[in-house]
């Protein structure tokens, strides 16, 4: 192999540095969400939880919103571990429910401001890294 064709294997690869490092970045989110859809599939169902955190004896808003992840959490994996713009959309639209009910409507998981901030460093993560992958992309 000759040296410029390294030196052309090298660039090319140095192109995408940013936008493999998003894929990456979005395939790591979408096996943390299908695994919190899966565990809120697992409290509705009663697979994890003691009887007196059953499903049924939950409040509707606790409910809905258990019910609400659980469909939303999946179909938000499968979109970012095929990396589609869609799929991203559902996960912040994600992020952003699980933190307005941690912060506006405590009584419902109990507001935890550490879920809060993991999101918020995770949302901040995917705009960091998009916007390099945007960056490396010529006009």
């Amino acid at each position: 192999m000759s040296v410029a064709a390294i030196s052309s294997e090298r660039t090319q690869s140095d192109e995408n540095a940013w936008t493999r490092r998003l894929v990456l970045f979005l395939r790591i989110m979408a096996v943390l969400s299908m695994a919190q859809g899966l565990y809120h599939w697992a409290q509705v169902t009663g697979f994890v939880g003691a009887e007196d955190d059953a499903f049924e004896v939950q409040s509707t808003a606790w409910q809905t919103a258990t019910v609400y992840f659980a469909v939303i959490e999946l179909v938000g994996a499968v979109g970012l571990w095929l990396a589609t713009p869609w799929g991203a959309v559902v996960w912040l639209t994600t992020v952003v429910s699980m933190a307005v009910i941690e912060l506006m409507f405590p009584a419902i998981y109990g507001g935890n401001l550490i879920i809060v901030g993991i999101q918020a460093a995770f949302l901040a993560a995917y705009l960091a890294l998009a916007w390099m992958a945007a960056r490396e992309r010529p006009p």
